[in-house]
């Protein structure tokens, strides 16, 4: 069974002199000698190192107090969430599984060996506890593939103890700071790794071109979301709160920017991708969508007096709300390993690497990117007008849900074309997001009151009291009416891009 933790360290550049006196480090009353252990990890990757390029560390390691396999995602710089799994002789299934949407049929093999010896120390508090481990380590890489070329350095390692307030490691840093020593250049010592022993001249990655045209501004954002669905892979397989959600937001996106840019990106190309993320989308929906309304369902009852709760309503709910599931965390995890999926992120990376590009794709951003922003906009501003014109009830109901979609679609495009028009599209695009959550709420009542008639159905054919369901049925029909008044003052602060 694998174990998650969250890394917090920082790395420095060492000589030969060892770790400065750090017992002058507020907070600190002590530096307490741990020895030195001696550490041999063997790292893997593909042939043309993906998981290096994305920042991901997978490791094999012997030596120790948590020798075994340890799998690395950052979080942010100088931070890491590390997934640990026993000592083996083979990659864990369910460590490979984090790593599939990245490997895919690719194959797994050792790149780089690193041999420390780690001179450890804790920094303790007056009541004893640890504050952070330091490391002086003396390493040696040797590249196992590609050239199989050595490296040896030393560097100094501080990581923070778990639940420790990161600002302690700034108390370190000044420390260190002062006695010469200064941050490492390297984010990981692998990098470190395969940076010094690369088989030619050592070359720094190219930096992404600054956008010029409108098609580069919309790849630009067309990659974010594509690498939103690789890095939120590994967080959807393991639960991890609101992953699924974002997840299937980026899908959204990529949908949204292939329909408001066709000048921009051949539709021939993008809609059978369309399709399919519509498809990926559903499957994460699945849950979700339960979820969502199970969540409103249980408020809604917290939310009543008690005297207004008739019958066993609570376990009604969590019967519906099982019975309504649609999959499990099983299901879900059988798509992203599927063939299916799989394919659907090849179809992202091709078009990536050659975006089907029309003729307006070269054209000045403040043009082309303007005019598909203006378009979506105006349709937006009709069906608004046209939902508020109809009667309350179902027709105005699926209207707005329209004016929804298009709403969050004008947000997506203006979210594209920001960086190229500035504040006018930050505006609209803010504005439109105001516009889709109040939108949101209007259909979530919509759906919230499908289920209660369901529940209610459900507990007349069981001789139960139906009196709580249609109290809760008048609750959301008032909110939603609320939304609907809303609106046009919500609306009428949006602005265009003129």
């Amino acid at each position: 069974m694998a174990d998650k933790k969250r890394e917090i360290e920082r790395k420095y550049e060492s000589d030969d002199s060892g770790l400065p006196d750090l017992t002058g480090v507020a907070g600190v009353v002590a530096v307490v000698d741990h020895g030195v252990v001696h550490l041999d990890a063997t790292y893997y990757d593909t042939a043309d190192e993906r998981l290096a390029a994305a920042g991901l560390t997978l490791r094999r390691r012997t030596g120790g107090g948590d020798a075994g396999w340890h799998l690395k995602f950052p979080v942010a710089p100088g931070v890491r969430d590390e997934i640990h799994a026993p000592l083996s002789g083979t990659l864990p299934r369910e460590l490979a599984a984090l790593v599939r949407s990245r490997v895919r049929d690719a194959t797994l093999r050792p790149t780089v060996r690193l041999r420390s010896e780690r001179d450890i120390r804790h920094l303790v508090d007056a009541d004893g506890r640890v504050l952070a481990e330091v490391g002086v380590d003396a390493v040696r890489a040797e590249r196992l593939t590609g050239g199989r070329g050595e490296a040896q350095w030393t560097e100094i390692e501080v990581e923070l103890a778990d639940g420790g307030d990161p600002a302690f490691l700034d108390r370190v840093e000044k420390r260190l700071r002062a006695a010469g020593v200064r941050p490492s250049a390297a984010t990981s010592k692998v990098g470190r790794a395969l940076a010094e022993t690369a088989p030619g001249p050592e070359r720094a990655p190219a930096a992404p071109p600054d956008p010029v045209t409108a098609g580069d501004h919309v790849l630009a954002y067309v990659r974010a979301q594509r690498e939103a669905i690789l890095a939120l892979d590994p967080a959807v397989r393991q639960d991890t709160p609101d992953s699924v959600h974002r997840m299937r937001v980026a899908t959204r996106r990529l949908r949204s920017t292939f329909r408001s840019y066709p000048a921009v990106l051949d539709r021939a190309v993008t809609d059978p991708v369309a399709a399919e993320l519509k498809w990926l989308a559903g499957e994460l929906g699945v849950d979700r969508d339960r979820e969502v309304l199970t969540e409103r369902l249980a408020a809604g009852l917290d939310g009543l007096p008690r005297a207004l709760l008739a019958g066993p309503v609570r376990a009604r709910l969590r019967t519906w709300s099982h019975a309504r599931r649609g999959g499990s965390r099983r299901r879900l995890t059988a798509v992203l390993d599927g063939r299916r999926y799989l394919d659907l992120l090849v179809a992202l990376d091709g078009l990536v690497a050659e975006p089907p590009l029309r003729k307006a794709a070269a054209g000045k951003p403040a043009k082309v990117l303007a005019k598909a922003v203006r378009k979506d906009y105006r349709k937006l501003s009709s069906l608004i007008a046209e939902a508020l014109e109809l009667p309350p009830g179902s027709d105005r109901d699926v209207a707005l849900h329209e004016a929804r979609k298009k709403a969050k679609r004008t947000r997506y495009a203006a979210e594209a074309a920001t960086p190229a028009l500035g504040a006018a599209a930050k505006s609209l695009a803010k504005s439109a997001k105001a516009v889709q959550s109040l939108l949101g709420d209007h259909q979530d009542s919509v759906m919230t009151r499908q289920a209660l008639r369901d529940l209610a159905q459900q507990a007349h054919a069981a001789g139960e009291s139906t009196f709580t369901y249609g109290v809760l049925y008048g609750r959301e029909e008032r909110l939603a009416e609320r939304s609907e008044e809303a609106l046009p003052g919500v609306w009428d602060g949006v602005r265009g891009l003129g």
